[in-house]
């Protein structure tokens, strides 16, 4: 499914948009992509991610993926 949201796309995007397509090599799923015309709200949900996935927690990061797979699914989410 496609986005109903304007997005940029790399070839489009300047200054900090661009800085942050290439941390992923251009290849950026539209869930993160919809913010596209926001790089600032973009860049804060990245470091949201990071911190959630990716911080101190008392669950496993297995079990936080395994929690995001069942929260997307249930939501029929195919993210």
């Amino acid at each position: 499914m496609e986005a109903r949201i304007k997005m940029l796309e790399v070839h489009e995007a300047e200054g900090k948009l661009l800085e942050l397509y290439d941390r992923f090599n251009g290849k950026m799923a539209n869930i993160l992509k919809v913010q596209s015309l926001n790089p600032k709200s973009l860049e804060a949900h990245l470091s949201y991610y990071k911190v959630i996935m990716f911080g101190k927690s008392p669950l496993s990061r297995r079990m936080r993926e395994m929690i995001a797979t069942v929260v997307s699914t249930t939501n029929e989410c195919f993210y």
